[in-house]
């Protein structure tokens, strides 16, 4: 069931969501070569604790009825791991990593999800290219993302802005509704037909999420249950805006105020 949400109800979803960015550029800041994903997960943790804030992501439980939930606020994935990377002390980034970090926080009874995508020190040339294409094909996505339109229309116009640069979409994982719940319908894939799936109304908020590999399609998900990475070994990029559609266009929710 797809939940409208009132102006008001937007605004609010607005203060949760300043916070996700807020937090994530002070994330974006520290990264840097010799930090630990672990440090990082340290970072956002003190940042909620100071604001009051409940993390999203912490405790979710693992699709797998064995798996366990998932441990911590932020979900760091690098290199090859396209999304859940789990922070650890041990994973200490190195020059020429790419670091794809994904965040929410739970505020005013609802919930704020976004993701970026940062390389390490010194960016080779395709992280750099796979970086500029994932915020690329998420500008896409949102531009389309306009009462009217259907949620195909959004995945073609993400898919395009990839494919041309020889690169593909994630088509295991996908954008969501978001609202009082952290996934709510409709399912927002990176990939589509134009004019086809759940037509786009004032009201609807969205967490539209490229997903991109450098090499082939397909993944594999580690022993951990939560970490997947690209089935060849080739660098995977992450982005990600929650945004409100509006009778006057899409309205970015997840930028710092």
């Amino acid at each position: 069931m797809i939940i409208l949400k009132s102006p008001a109800e937007i605004e609010r979803m607005r203060e949760a969501n300043r916070e996700v960015a807020r937090i994530l550029e002070i994330i974006r800041a520290s990264v840097k070569p010799g930090v630990s994903t672990g440090d990082l997960e340290e970072i956002a943790a003190q940042e909620l604790k100071k604001s009051n804030l409940k993390g999203a992501f912490k405790g979710v439980p693992n699709p797998s009825p064995k798996g366990m939930a998932f441990p911590a606020n932020l979900c760091t994935s690098v290199n090859d791991e396209i999304v859940h990377g789990i922070p650890s002390k041990k994973r200490v980034l190195k020059d020429g990593d790419l670091l794809s970090v994904d965040f929410g926080v739970y505020a005013n009874g609802f919930y704020g999800d976004a993701a970026i995508s940062v390389a390490v020190g010194s960016a080779s040339p395709l992280a750099a290219r796979l970086i500029d294409t994932a915020q690329r094909a998420l500008a896409a996505g949102i531009s389309v993302a306009v009462a009217g339109n259907t949620v195909g229309d959004i995945g073609v116009a993400v898919q395009r802005v990839v494919e041309k640069e020889g690169f593909n979409v994630v088509r295991e994982f996908v954008g969501h509704g978001i609202g009082a719940s952290l996934h709510e319908d409709p399912q927002v894939p990176n990939f589509g037909i134009e004019g086809r799936g759940v037509r786009l109304k004032a009201g609807m908020v969205l967490a539209i999420e490229p997903m991109i590999n450098a090499g082939a399609s397909g993944l594999t998900v580690d022993s951990d249950g939560w970490t997947a990475r690209t089935r060849d070994g080739s660098l995977a990029a992450h982005t990600e805006h929650t945004v409100a559609i509006t009778e006057n266009g899409p309205v970015i929710l997840t930028l710092p105020g």
